[in-house]
Protein backbone atom coordinates (compact mmCIF):
# COMPACT_ATOMS: atom_id res chain seq x y z
CA UNK A 1 0.00 0.00 0.00
CA UNK A 2 1.48 3.38 -0.97
CA UNK A 3 1.05 6.71 1.12
CA UNK A 4 1.24 8.96 -1.82
CA UNK A 5 -1.36 11.01 -3.02
CA UNK A 6 -1.94 12.18 -6.86
CA UNK A 7 -4.55 14.43 -6.95
CA UNK A 8 -5.99 14.93 -10.50
CA UNK A 9 -7.84 18.09 -9.63
CA UNK A 10 -7.95 20.51 -6.32
CA UNK A 11 -11.18 21.69 -4.92
CA UNK A 12 -9.74 24.95 -4.40
CA UNK A 13 -13.27 26.06 -3.03
CA UNK A 14 -13.03 23.44 -0.22
CA UNK A 15 -9.26 24.52 0.21
CA UNK A 16 -9.85 27.72 0.70
CA UNK A 17 -13.25 27.30 2.73
CA UNK A 18 -11.15 24.67 5.20
CA UNK A 19 -8.62 27.50 5.48
CA UNK A 20 -11.10 30.15 5.88
CA UNK A 21 -13.40 28.01 8.86
CA UNK A 22 -9.67 27.00 10.75
CA UNK A 23 -8.85 30.70 11.31
CA UNK A 24 -11.90 31.58 12.57
CA UNK A 25 -11.82 28.77 14.95
CA UNK A 26 -7.93 29.53 16.03
CA UNK A 27 -8.39 30.87 19.37
CA UNK A 28 -10.50 27.55 19.82
CA UNK A 29 -8.30 25.24 19.13
CA UNK A 30 -5.46 26.66 20.34
CA UNK A 31 -7.21 26.36 23.94
CA UNK A 32 -8.57 23.14 23.54
CA UNK A 33 -4.75 22.30 22.69
CA UNK A 34 -3.93 24.05 25.80
CA UNK A 35 -6.68 21.80 27.79
CA UNK A 36 -6.02 18.56 26.21
CA UNK A 37 -2.16 19.37 26.57
CA UNK A 38 -2.62 19.43 30.38
CA UNK A 39 -5.29 16.60 30.55
CA UNK A 40 -3.29 14.39 28.82
CA UNK A 41 -1.00 13.38 31.81
CA UNK A 42 -2.94 10.88 33.93
CA UNK A 43 -1.95 12.42 36.60
CA UNK A 44 -3.68 16.15 35.77
CA UNK A 45 -6.53 14.05 34.58
CA UNK A 46 -7.14 12.18 37.87
CA UNK A 47 -6.36 15.30 39.64
CA UNK A 48 -9.41 16.94 37.68
CA UNK A 49 -12.02 14.54 38.15
CA UNK A 50 -11.54 14.49 41.74
CA UNK A 51 -11.76 18.60 42.09
CA UNK A 52 -15.21 17.71 39.99
CA UNK A 53 -16.31 15.40 42.40
CA UNK A 54 -15.40 17.21 45.32
CA UNK A 55 -15.67 20.99 43.95
CA UNK A 56 -12.23 21.60 46.34
CA UNK A 57 -9.50 20.19 47.27
CA UNK A 58 -6.24 20.48 49.17
CA UNK A 59 -2.67 19.30 47.54
CA UNK A 60 -2.16 16.96 50.69
CA UNK A 61 -5.44 14.82 50.67
CA UNK A 62 -5.00 15.04 46.58
CA UNK A 63 -1.17 13.50 47.61
CA UNK A 64 -2.88 10.84 50.01
CA UNK A 65 -5.44 9.55 47.03
CA UNK A 66 -3.11 9.63 44.37
CA UNK A 67 -0.18 8.07 46.30
CA UNK A 68 2.21 10.87 45.23
CA UNK A 69 4.36 13.43 46.71
CA UNK A 70 2.48 16.81 47.99
CA UNK A 71 5.62 18.05 45.96
CA UNK A 72 4.48 16.02 42.74
CA UNK A 73 1.12 17.13 43.13
CA UNK A 74 1.76 20.82 43.62
CA UNK A 75 3.73 20.64 40.49
CA UNK A 76 1.08 19.46 38.99
CA UNK A 77 -1.70 21.86 39.85
CA UNK A 78 0.80 24.75 39.39
CA UNK A 79 0.39 23.13 35.63
CA UNK A 80 -2.86 22.75 35.83
CA UNK A 81 -3.25 26.35 37.38
CA UNK A 82 -0.96 28.25 34.76
CA UNK A 83 -2.62 26.68 32.18
CA UNK A 84 -6.13 28.14 33.10
CA UNK A 85 -8.21 25.38 34.46
CA UNK A 86 -7.48 25.35 37.93
CA UNK A 87 -7.66 28.61 40.64
CA UNK A 88 -6.76 28.59 44.60
CA UNK A 89 -7.78 29.77 48.09
CA UNK A 90 -5.93 30.13 50.65
CA UNK A 91 -7.84 29.52 54.16
CA UNK A 92 -5.52 30.31 56.62
CA UNK A 93 -2.43 28.11 55.91
CA UNK A 94 -4.34 25.45 53.64
CA UNK A 95 -4.27 26.51 49.89
CA UNK A 96 -7.63 24.85 48.21
CA UNK A 97 -8.16 24.01 44.31
CA UNK A 98 -10.68 24.37 42.06
CA UNK A 99 -12.04 23.76 38.83
CA UNK A 100 -12.77 26.81 37.20
CA UNK A 101 -16.01 26.83 35.53
CA UNK A 102 -15.91 27.49 32.66
CA UNK A 103 -13.72 24.44 31.82
CA UNK A 104 -16.21 21.72 32.96
CA UNK A 105 -18.07 21.96 29.85
CA UNK A 106 -15.14 21.34 27.72
CA UNK A 107 -14.19 18.82 30.16
CA UNK A 108 -17.26 17.43 30.49
CA UNK A 109 -16.68 14.51 27.66
CA UNK A 110 -13.97 13.01 29.84
CA UNK A 111 -15.77 13.22 33.15
CA UNK A 112 -18.77 11.12 31.37
CA UNK A 113 -16.52 8.81 30.06
CA UNK A 114 -15.23 7.65 33.48
CA UNK A 115 -18.39 7.99 34.94
CA UNK A 116 -19.51 5.25 32.14
CA UNK A 117 -16.49 3.19 33.03
CA UNK A 118 -17.58 3.57 36.86
CA UNK A 119 -20.76 1.63 35.95
CA UNK A 120 -19.87 -0.91 33.49
CA UNK A 121 -17.67 -1.73 36.09
CA UNK A 122 -18.79 -1.33 39.69
CA UNK A 123 -16.55 -2.21 42.60
CA UNK A 124 -16.52 -5.47 44.22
Amino acid sequence: MSNTCIRVLADHVQIQECKDELNELEGTLKNLTRLFNLSGNAARLKILYLLKREGEMCPCDLSDILEISVGGVSQHLRKLKDGGLVVDKKVGQTVFYSLIEENLEILKPFFNQLESAKVASPLV
